[in-house]
């Protein structure tokens, strides 16, 4: 049995968090701006993705995989509706529309999303965040010789986690023991975290890794509160 890791808490009230994203998502879908605010529209969408991401992942905590597919698929939305008029090298939102169709567990449309993300340039930036991207993209495409290359990259370079860079490496290199101790790394700075996004204690990083790895038989025994129960 593997050891749990993450901070001692008591348990989290999920379906109170669920609650509070839900009603952020819906107070921002009432205060969209019209599609003539360019810039307060594409910002505003990115919040949504937020809450709606948040609310898919309060469920997934909850045991509801389905239901929490329905919200993965709205961030999803959401983030690649709000790219258009972004900044340059706003590589968040592609990226997290592909995390969001993985932990849907919505495969085809990950790998649209994949196709869209690399398309967008992911792979030519110098971004961290957009090669991390690039990284994802090529890992849900199964093209691991190049998702490799990126992922190298961007785990001896500065300003990228190199837990998360190591775990990629090793993904896309198929080492089932660099990868295990790597996701493990990547879950202990999680629990040593203070701040989550959207103030949710949810190691979404570890389950983005985790579905990709089982994909691949490579998936690691992990047991945490900031985990669904297995």
């Amino acid at each position: 049995m593997p050891e749990a890791r993450g901070p001692s808490r008591q348990a989290e009230d999920w379906a109170g968090h669920l609650e509070r994203e839900e009603a952020r998502y819906r107070d921002g879908e009432a205060r969209l701006p019209q599609a003539r605010d360019r810039d307060s529209r594409q910002r505003q969408l990115t919040r949504l993705g937020n809450a709606a991401g948040g609310a898919g992942l309060a469920l997934l905590m909850l045991g509801r995989a389905d239901d929490a597919g329905v919200w993965f698929h709205r961030a999803a939305e959401r983030y690649r509706e709000s790219y258009a008029d972004a900044p340059p090298d706003s590589w968040g939102r592609p990226l997290g529309a592909v995390k969001a169709l993985v932990l849907a567990g919505d495969w085809p449309a990950a790998e649209d999303a994949a196709r869209w993300t690399l398309e967008a340039g992911a792979a030519d930036t110098e971004s961290p965040i957009g090669r991390y991207a690039a990284v994802l993209a090529l890992l849900v495409l199964g093209n691991g010789a190049q998702a490799r290359v990126h992922a190298d990259a961007i785990r001896t370079g500065d300003g990228f986690p190199q837990a998360v860079g190591d775990a990629l490496a090793y993904l896309a290199a198929q080492d089932v023991a660099g990868y295990a101790e790597a996701v493990e790394e990547v879950l202990d700075s999680f629990a040593e975290r203070e701040e989550y996004l959207e103030d949710l204690p949810v190691a979404d990083t570890v389950l983005v890794l985790q579905a990709l790895a089982q994909r691949r038989d490579l998936q690691a025994e992990l047991s945490s509160p900031l985990l669904p129960a297995a």
